[in-house]
């Protein structure tokens, strides 16, 4: 599964409210390049499939794709200041081969 941050839960909650799509659940969806790094894509979306995965996580309905599960699987997203008045969403995924724990 994927854990969201209460930070990450707040910002998604507050982008939410401002694009009108309360109540839609957020769909996370990564892709393997070539390479071997890892795009990520997040979106709300009320379009359910049978072979989705859906649960929540702080409050936050997750829906996440067949092929997308296996890349995002023990993943974190945390919402950070990555420096002064730059905040992003950031993904800890440790099927990444970038990602480096404690860093």
């Amino acid at each position: 599964m994927i854990t969201i941050t209460p930070s990450a839960a707040k910002q998604i909650r507050q982008s939410a409210k401002q694009s009108r799509m309360e109540g839609m659940p957020l769909r996370v969806a990564a892709t393997r390049s070539g390479d071997g790094t890892i795009q990520y894509a997040m979106g709300f979306d009320d379009t359910s499939r049978e072979q989705d995965t859906t649960f929540k996580s702080e409050n936050v309905d997750v829906v996440i794709a067949p092929t997308s599960m296996p890349i995002l699987n023990g993943t974190t997203i945390d919402f950070v200041e990555l420096e002064e008045g730059q905040w992003e969403f950031i993904f800890m995924n440790p099927n990444d081969p970038n990602y480096k724990p404690g860093e």
